[in-house]
């Protein structure tokens, strides 16, 4: 599990640097941006809810959005394999799925970024030219993926948050980790958790995002859909 780990964060600071060659790091970031305030708005119920409020957060900030990870991920390069010593096997699992997670989006980030700035260069984002880039760039079977991945770290995480111990270990451990130079780390294992603690029934949560997004992902790559008529995004 540790070496999945570190092999997701090399892929993504491959990408990282494929895409700092090509000029399209400012770019990405904007799309990331873009789509975070899209799910913001196609999942606005959950996100007005307080006990929700803080995972929907978690997966903008965290997991998908324009947020530099690379020193959470230098951290965790360093210490993984102790890692993987003292967390229970559903919090690593967890967190190889938001790592691979993570990896994946960015890799159909950049060539959704590589369409827009090909055929939409001096315009800013918005849903028709993120439906059109979206449609070509297709990938469904890597979008399906990420539907999945999502449904399995919601399953990770509901079985962590039930871990005896696992919130207390977690918070003793900051001091030790400040001392050793792994704040971020920490910080994006304290956030995880406590966002999702504060859920409860984290499938309240989960089955939602991943019934809208399937959705979504049906209609923008149907051969039946006719843009920018049946676009389904939201005006962001």
């Amino acid at each position: 599990m540790a070496q999945e780990i570190i092999k997701h964060i090399h892929r993504v600071n491959a990408q990282r640097d494929l895409a700092n060659k090509l000029n399209l790091m400012a770019l990405i970031h904007q799309l990331q941006d873009w789509q975070c305030q899209r799910l913001l708005v196609s999942h606005d119920d959950l996100a007005q809810q307080q006990r929700y409020q803080k995972a929907m957060a978690f997966f903008v900030e965290e997991l998908y959005g324009p947020k530099d990870f690379s020193q959470r991920d230098a951290d965790l390069v360093r210490v993984i394999p102790k890692l993987a010593k003292v967390l229970p096997e559903k919090a690593m699992n967890a967190m190889n799925d938001a790592l691979s997670l993570n990896a994946l989006s960015f890799d159909l980030d950049m060539e959704i970024a590589q369409y827009l700035n090909k055929h939409f260069a001096t315009q800013p984002i918005n849903r028709d030219s993120y439906a059109q880039a979206y449609r070509s760039v297709g990938r469904k079977n890597d979008r399906e993926s990420q539907i999945t991945i999502i449904s399995h770290l919601g399953d990770q995480l509901a079985d962590v948050i039930k871990v005896r111990g696992i919130g207390m270990l977690i918070s003793m451990s900051r001091r030790p980790a400040k001392m050793a130079g792994l704040l971020a780390l920490h910080e994006f294992l304290d956030r995880g958790f406590n966002a999702f603690k504060a859920i409860g029934d984290v499938q309240s949560f989960i089955q939602p995002v991943l019934e809208r997004e399937t959705r979504l992902m049906e209609i923008l790559l149907s051969e039946n859909t006719t843009l920018p008529e049946d676009n389904p995004l939201p005006v962001v």
